[in-house]
C-alpha cells in the first residue's frame, strides 16, 4: 500500500473529549527536559555477600527535546536505550532525576500530574504482539484508552475507527480482527493508533520498526513523518539502526553504558563525529558499495560489565586512542561545535578527534 495515497482523516468532535494539548510554555521552551536521570538495578548476591551490588543502567543521563523535534537515541545493545524511554515514561521509578514536560515538573507539587503527563506522552514499543491485548479487537484495542479516561463508548469506537483509516487500515476489514489474525505490519499501525487516541503531544518510539520487513518498515517511518506534520508531534525515536535514525531524526543522542557520550544535530554528527565511540558505530553500519569492504573490526570486545565499569571514560578499554588521563578523570559533555557535545578527552588535546 502507497502510504501516499491514505488522505488524511479529520479527528472526530466527542461530547466528552481528552484534555487538549496545550503549548504553555511558547515555542521556545522545550517540550521535554530530562536531567540527571539514574537508575540503578540492585544484583542478588551469594549467599555469603554482604555488599550490595548494583547495574548502572541509566547513570546521570540530561538531554532536551525541542517542540517538534524527532529526537534519535542510539547505542548498542545494554547502553540503557530502552531503560532512558522507560524511565522518562514513569514505566519504571528512577532512583533520582528531574522530567520537566513543558515548563512543567512532572510529579511534582505545583506540576504536572501523572496522568496528565501519561496523556500528553504516549509509547509505542518493539513487540507488537506483546504490546496489544489478546482478548481485544484492532477497534476495541484502539477504543480502549479513551474509554477509561470517560469518553463514551460509541465516540471512542468512532475515533477508533477514524484513526484505523489514518494509519492505513480499513476499518471495515481489519477492525475485527484479534491480534493474532494481523501481521507485524498491521499490528504496529494499530499500536500507532491506539496511542494517537490519547491526542498527546509526544510520542516514545522504542525500537517500533525494528521487528519490520523493510518495505513495511519504509512505509511506517513515512507515515510517522506524515502524522508528525499533520499533528504537530514530538518524537523520542530510539533505535538501533543507524540508517533508519539518520532518515527520521533531527538530532542524535549516542548512549554507552548508561551514559551519554555525544549529542548534535544529525547531519553533522553522522559527517563529523567527534568521539571514537561514536566513529566505531558509524563504521560499522553495512554498505552497499562493494569498494568501501570492512577489513578490521571497527570496535573490539564486548562493553565493560555495567556493576562495575572502569574508572574515568568508560569507554577507554576499547578505545584505540586511550590516554593515562582517560582513565583518572571521567571526561564531561562538552560543546565541540554549536549544538554538538561530546565526552571525550581527545577533543581537549586535538580539538576535533581524527
Amino acid at each position: 500500500m502507497n502510504m501516499a495515497d491514505i488522505a488524511p482523516v479529520a479527528a472526530l468532535e466527542l461530547a466528552t473529549p481528552l484534555a487538549p494539548p496545550q503549548d504553555r510554555g511558547g515555542p521556545a521552551q522545550p517540550l521535554l527536559t530530562v536531567r540527571n536521570l539514574r537508575k540503578h538495578f540492585a544484583v542478588r548476591g551469594g549467599l555469603f555477600e554482604r555488599k550490595p551490588r548494583f547495574v548502572r543502567a541509566v547513570d546521570g543521563v540530561s538531554f532536551t527535546v525541542a517542540k517538534g523535534e524527532t529526537l534519535g537515541i542510539v547505542g548498542e545493545s545494554g547502553c540503557g536505550k530502552s531503560t532512558t524511554a522507560k524511565l522518562i515514561a514513569r514505566l519504571i521509578s528512577p532512583d533520582s532525576g528531574e522530567l520537566v514536560f513543558d515548563g512543567d515538573g512532572v510529579g511534582q507539587y505545583g506540576g504536572m500530574a501523572l496522568k496528565e503527563f501519561r496523556r500528553n506522552m504516549q509509547m509505542v514499543f518493539q513487540d507488537s504482539f506483546a504490546s496489544l491485548n489478546p482478548r481485544l479487537t484492532a477497534l476495541e484495542a484502539i477504543a480502549y484508552g479513551p474509554q477509561i479516561h470517560g469518553v463514551l463508548k460509541a465516540e471512542a469506537l468512532a475515533r477508533s475507527r477514524a484513526l484505523l483509516e489514518r494509519v492505513g487500515l480499513a476499518p471495515a476489514q481489519f477492525g475485527s480482527r484479534y491480534p493474532h489474525e494481523l501481521s507485524g505490519g498491521q499490528r504496529q499501525r494499530v499500536n500507532l493508533a491506539r496511542a494517537l487516541a490519547f491526542e498527546p503531544r509526544m510520542l516514545i518510539l522504542d525500537e517500533s520498526v525494528a521487528a519490520l520487513d523493510k518495505s513495511v518498515q519504509a512505509q511506517v517511518l513515512n507515515l510517522l513523518q506524515e502524522l508528525k506534520a499533520e499533528r504537530g508531534l514530538t518524537y523520542l525515536f530510539i533505535s538501533h539502526d543507524l540508517h533508519v535514525v539518520h532518515y527520521i531524526a533531527d538530532r542524535v543522542v549516542v548512549m554507552y553504558l548508561g551514559e551519554i557520550v555525544e549529542s548534535g544535530p544529525v547531519d553533522e554528527l553522522y559527517a563529523q563525529p567527534r568521539h571514537p565511540y561514536t566513529r566505531a558505530l558509524l563504521s560499522a553500519v553495512p554498505s552497499t558499495d562493494p569498494t568501501r569492504r570492512t577489513l578490521v573490526a571497527p570496535i573490539a570486545g564486548d562493553p565493560p560489565n555495567p556493576i562495575n565499569p572502569p574508572s574515568g571514560c568508560r569507554f577507554r578499554d576499547r578505545c584505540p586512542k586511550a590516554m593515562s588521563v582517560c582513565a583518572a578523570e571521567p571526561p564531561a559533555l562538552r560543546e565541540t561545535t554549536p549544538g554538538h557535545w561530546a565526552a571525550c578527552h581527545l577533543e581537549n588535546v586535538e580539538g576535533i578527534a581524527a
